[in-house]
């Protein structure tokens, strides 16, 4: 665990960088592959603390994952119905997708199992899975009654489609139901108020997966078999690249242009919303990889603009808010983000965490209960600031001594969980 880290002011970014692998879609290509009948290359892996805690899971129920220094992962799944019953408690780290994701895979698995994680995850709600697979007729016991992990899943049988409304938008919910759909002795409806990620749905597609949607129904027909392609290329992380493309935007001088990028449309809020501040991001190179589209993108330096984002937007850049709110700070006026209540239950309280440390560097951000205030000026000071082990806190954070007087993190790494070579990265794109 890396401790304190300074960082100073930068006078510009340049350059070209390719980004992580995709976290989202590094942890679907390795479920996916662990059950598939044929062997899967996995290309781009993003071998992140959270990604190789999803390994780790699955090779304890029987998959062989190898995983090369800088090269592609082999997988060698076990089948739909061929996984192994694990002989310890299975542990998914800081990553809140392994444990809803798995919940669902091992819901309709002939064996027992637990899930944990470690102390910021066990304190994040399981109740929202626990529940609708529940009414497929999974077995599911969490602490305090099924609200927290550990979870045990017990056999339950075969399961049963249902249809269910989703009283909140979320891709890992959506995606734990999904996953059980797979087992289930009929189709399985979803609906969502908002359109979250649909990775799942593009990545089952990719795997043979009956997947049908209809607005904000997504459909899925439950199957005997995958059929697996050879190889799985994971687009570089959107979410990786908004600390870049905010950096680029509110540092004078700066142009950075972004290479092998997913731009699937239900990530990609923040740029929609950095372009009606005034941000000049250019998408080019625009095709596809797999069932997911890709692009580079071009960033300069630009004036920016408060502008108010609504919750119906909130599924779309849930996971760059707090990146979003250090450009805030560095726009002309006023920046209303509402309906962001789900931040408050990440890693961390992310809107808590960053009013209070932004506050704290000289910004002006009031805390309200489902989102933030922000009062632009550009004019942050250094300060000594808290990550709380966060890896978004902390990169956002890191982004807002770039563009100010600096800033000293007290704890840099938990940018591990999600862009390992985060520093180096920005480092290496200084003038």
């Amino acid at each position: 665990m890396a401790g304190k880290m300074k960082i100073g002011p930068v006078r510009g970014l340049s350059g070209t960088i390719a980004v992580p692998g995709d976290k989202s879609l590094s942890h679907r290509s390795i479920m996916l592959a662990g059950l598939a009948d044929r062997p899967v290359v996995v290309r781009n892996f993003l071998a992140s603390e959270d990604c190789l805690s999803t390994v780790s899971c699955m090779r304890a129920l029987g998959v062989s994952v190898e995983v090369k220094p800088d090269g592609p992962v082999l997988v060698q799944g076990r089948g739909l119905y061929g996984l192994r019953e694990p002989d310890n408690v299975l542990d998914a780290g800081n990553s809140g997708t392994t444990i809803r994701l798995l919940s669902g895979l091992l819901a309709g698995q002939p064996f027992f199992s637990v899930l944990t994680g470690d102390d910021s995850l066990r304190r994040r709600p399981m109740a929202r899975i626990v529940t609708p697979l529940t009414q497929m007729g999974a077995r599911l016991t969490g602490r305090e009654k099924s609200r927290y992990a550990p979870v045990a899943i017990e056999a339950s049988g075969s399961l049963k489609g249902i249809d269910y409304t989703m009283p909140v938008a979320s891709a890992q919910v959506k995606s734990a139901i999904m996953f059980a759909a797979l087992y289930a002795d009929s189709p399985t409806t979803i609906t969502e108020p908002y359109l979250s990620r649909d990775h799942t749905e593009r990545m089952f597609i990719q795997f043979g997966v009956e997947v049908f949607r209809n607005g904000l129904t997504v459909k899925v027909n439950p199957v005997r078999t995958l059929i697996a392609p050879a190889t799985v290329e994971v687009p570089g992380d959107f979410s990786s690249a908004a600390f870049l493309v905010v950096a680029a935007t509110i540092i004078p001088g700066s142009e950075l242009l972004l290479t092998h990028v997913g731009v699937n449309p239900t990530r990609t809020g923040l740029l929609e919303v950095l372009r009606q501040m005034g941000a000049d991001i250019e998408v080019v190179n625009q095709r596809l990889k797999g069932e997911e589209p890709v692009a580079d993108l071009w960033v300069r330096s630009a004036r920016l603009k408060g502008v108010s984002v609504g919750s119906e937007m909130i599924p779309r850049l849930i996971d760059e808010i707090p990146v979003l709110a250090v450009a805030a700070l560095f726009a002309e006026g006023q920046t209303l983000i509402q309906g962001a209540e789900e931040l408050r239950v990440k890693e961390t309280d992310r809107l808590r965490a960053m009013a209070c440390e932004l506050n704290r560097m000289g910004g002006n951000i009031a805390e309200n209960p489902d989102g933030l205030l922000i009062q632009g000026n550009g004019r942050l000071k250094s300060a000594e600031c808290l990550t709380y082990n966060d890896h978004r806190v902390a990169m956002a954070l890191a982004v807002a001594g770039m563009a100010a007087e600096g800033v000293e993190l007290n704890d840099s790494g938990c940018v591990a969980i999600s862009f390992p070579g985060f520093f180096d990265t920005m480092a290496g794109c200084c003038k």
